[in-house]
């Protein structure tokens, strides 16, 4: 087993973004699990696949083929042999993922990949179940979190930098009802490890984040220039 950092917390909190420059400074291999659960969305969706019907969905997945390689260090997430990285990050694909990833079905090949690169990389990995269900035994477990009121002002910023038009109620909403979901999910729930040590983000800068993350991980001792990461792990499937 590497050595494996794993990041969990709501949507919106930050942890794609801190996950990747916290790799990236430490030379660890960055895995976003939410990416692939994504593309199972964007699968269904192109499928035009009725979300109401749990049996539908559990049918389609097995045409679904998602895979990950990574290109310049950066992970490129394959659905059916397509690059799908540009198509992944709308409002409609995420809340799709949030409805689709707590189906067993669903969820069995994306953990087993999780855990096999978990298995031979040093990787910080980040998700809902992360540090409860894929790597329980991870080295270090950070619960990344913000107030609804932060998460949903940062989506607003953001969509709004690039001239799209966003009501921030129903951002704010729609966020919260995630929350709900993805905490009362009866498969892998969002929570709190118990031997996770909680990031609230609310009131910090990126950079802050970056350090306090950063410091968890040189003081656990990991060294980033000790990491036995390959320039580019062998593809999985």
């Amino acid at each position: 087993m590497g050595y494996n950092v794993a990041v969990d917390g709501p949507a919106g909190a930050g942890k794609s973004t801190i996950a990747k420059a916290v790799a990236k400074k430490l030379n660890l291999i960055y895995v976003d699990t939410g990416a692939m659960y994504r593309a199972i969305a964007l699968f269904m969706l192109r499928e035009g696949v009725d979300l109401s019907d749990r049996e539908a969905i559990v049918r389609k997945c097995p045409q679904a083929d998602v895979t990950i390689r990574y290109e310049d260090g950066v992970q490129v997430v394959l659905l059916n042999g397509e690059n799908v990285n540009p198509f992944l990050r709308t409002e409609e694909v995420g809340e799709t993922a949030s409805v689709i990833s707590p189906i067993p079905e669903v969820r069995r090949n994306m953990v087993a990949l999780q855990k096999e690169l978990a298995a031979h990389s040093d990787c910080i990995m980040d998700g809902r179940d992360i540090g409860t269900c894929v790597l329980p035994d991870a080295q270090l477990k950070i619960y990344l979190t913000a107030s609804s009121q932060v998460r949903a002002q940062r989506r607003y910023d953001e969509l709004a930098a690039k001239g799209e038009e966003c009501d921030f109620r129903k951002i704010k909403a729609d966020i919260e009802d995630r929350d709900y979901r993805d905490m009362h999910r009866e498969v892998s729930p969002l929570k709190q490890a118990e031997d996770a040590v909680v990031v609230d983000t609310s009131d910090m800068t990126v950079e802050e984040v970056i350090a306090r993350i950063t410091g968890l991980c040189e003081s656990g001792g990991f060294s980033g220039a000790a990491s036995g990461n390959p320039a580019r792990p062998a593809e999985e499937s």
